[in-house]
């Protein structure tokens, strides 16, 4: 037997299951014009030969085997009507089998904490998608399609192949020289600064052609902080240690997290609806946009304040934002009222006046004045704490609900001073908008009632009201360490660790996959 029908034998059996008609009970082959493959046959194992591209692994989908398989199928003896049958459905399995990784994904969003509510059946019929773009012989471009369906695909495969033919560069070959002391500032002499301007050449920070330096300045340093601000940096100038961290990671450390960022894409529901508000908890941005003839369009972004890293983190999911509420009420949780307003009213009773706080009973009872048996009620759950609207209220002067299990919400604060932080991880959980006037025009821009003056009027009342959004808007918390923007690619620190959970995850299902066939036609 040739070892190409060898290894079609076990690709039939090792590839993951399809609902694909099988060619062998058809006895229409799908590859096959003239019992030689055809021109999408070829096509089918260029695609698979290249899957890297999209962050896959063609060994997944057997592509050298099949590749081998097609070429001596094209130049050898003709084959029988059994063997094209076989040939024909190993190579219909293992496109399927990658049209689903690169459609879907490969894990189950859940497996590593983003709970997204994805439709129960898939937008797309994978098996007769396959079979027309065969038939129309459109194989390639409707790839090509389906590899950039999702927001900011294209610019992000653009940018693994950058960092993939950066892996044999020459400037990290090498290590950096240690710096002359805990941190390098402007006007310092270093000598690791021909590597460092090696670099940020390669990286596109600094120009091609540009004078070594031999201290720190001039167009090496604007070039730092070019290289500072796409790595989540504050743009000082100064390399100290998170700096010299972030330029020590590899291109190859840096294909990878931009490999996890397309996994991401696949099954992160950002076209669900015409419009959405989307919160990238690493990038400390929120974006709301609307979807016209299949493009985003971003119509607002600004910064926001996510839970934080250590004990408090905001969780990924979706829901539909139904009601604004102006002047709110902060109720605040059992879990804060329990672990710090309790503890902090024990020592300090005159809180509870300052801050705006009073205590509500079973019953609904406000109470203002306190009592140590108060205290105690919170303690047990029979009574609550919230803080009345005011300045001093933690959620500010808006709040933006989109009911969830988690409690989760938007709202203003008061304290915008730390939003120019470039690290900003300090809520409980809840995220805190820099410009919710911004935000909520917005939300409303299709009700006439409610224009900037209203919306203003109403976060300034002192009195608190709740208004009910006449069309619910999608309100999507999502995950990404990579951003392309302006062409130019930006990275963030795995704040929560998603990309080792979804990296270990990934591994994971590559264990679970059949073993792969070898050239030779043994399974190992």
């Amino acid at each position: 037997m040739h070892c190409w029908l060898a290894c079609a034998w076990l690709l039939v059996g090792v590839i993951a299951p399809s609902a694909a008609a099988d060619p062998l009970t058809t006895g229409t082959p799908l590859w096959f014009e003239a019992n030689r493959p055809s021109l999408q046959a070829q096509q089918a194992v260029q695609i698979l030969l290249a899957v890297a591209n999209d962050g896959l692994d063609p060994h997944h989908y057997q592509a050298t085997d099949l590749g081998q398989a097609v070429v001596q199928a094209s130049a050898g003896p003709a084959l029988d009507p059994g063997q094209q049958a076989r040939l024909d459905a190993a190579l219909t399995q293992a496109m399927q089998h990658y049209l689903n990784d690169l459609s879907r994904g490969r894990v189950n969003p859940s497996q590593i904490k983003a709970n997204f509510s994805l439709p129960n059946q898939p937008a797309t019929d994978l098996t007769t998608w396959l079979s027309t773009a065969v038939r129309e012989q459109r194989l390639h471009a409707a790839v090509a399609q389906l590899a950039n369906q999702a927001p900011m695909a294209a610019p992000l495969r653009q940018a693994l192949a950058a960092y993939r033919a950066l892996i044999p560069h020459p400037a990290w070959q090498s290590p950096l020289a240690p710096l002359p002391g805990r941190k390098l500032e402007a006007g310092q002499a270093y000598a690791g600064l021909p590597l460092l301007a090696q670099r940020l050449q390669a990286l596109g920070d600094l120009a091609s052609g540009t004078p070594t330096a031999e201290r720190l300045e001039g167009e090496l340093l604007e070039a730092l902080k070019h290289f500072q601000e796409r790595h989540g940096l504050s743009p000082d100038g100064v390399l100290g240690a998170k700096t010299w961290q972030q330029l020590n990671i590899t291109p190859e450390q840096r294909a990878e997290q931009i490999a996890l960022s397309l996994e991401r894409l696949r099954w992160t529901p950002l076209r669900q609806a015409a419009r959405m508000v989307v919160v990238n908890v690493p990038e400390f941005v929120l974006r709301a946009y609307e979807v016209q003839d299949g493009r985003i369009h971003v119509k607002l972004s600004m910064k926001v304040i996510v839970g934080k890293a250590l004990d408090t983190r905001t969780p990924l999911f979706d829901e539909e934002m139904r009601f604004i509420e102006f002047s709110p009420y902060w109720n605040i949780p059992p879990s804060i009222a329990r672990q710090e307003t309790v503890p902090h009213l024990r020592a300090d009773p005159g809180y509870l006046a300052r801050q705006g706080m009073e205590f509500v009973t079973a019953n609904g009872q406000v109470v203002t004045h306190f009592a140590p048996e108060h205290l105690a009620a919170v303690l047990s759950g029979a009574w609550r704490i919230r803080q009345r609207p005011g300045p001093q209220n933690a959620l500010g002067d808006i709040k933006f609900v989109f009911p969830n299990n988690s409690n989760i919400y938007l709202h203003h604060t008061p304290s915008p001073g730390l939003f120019e932080r470039d690290r900003r991880d300090f809520s409980h959980g809840c995220i805190r908008v820099q410009d919710p006037v911004a935000l909520a025009k917005f939300v409303l821009q299709d009700d006439p009632g409610w224009p900037e003056e209203r919306i203003r009027s109403a976060m300034a009342s002192g009195k608190s009201s709740t208004l009910r959004l006449a069309q619910p808007l999608t309100v999507l918390i999502a995950y990404s360490t990579v951003v392309v923007k302006g062409g130019r690619v930006f990275f963030y620190p795995d704040l929560y660790g998603h990309d080792r959970l979804l990296a270990r995850a990934l591994r994971q299902h590559a264990a679970t996959l059949p073993p792969q066939a070898l050239p030779n036609g043994r399974i190992p």
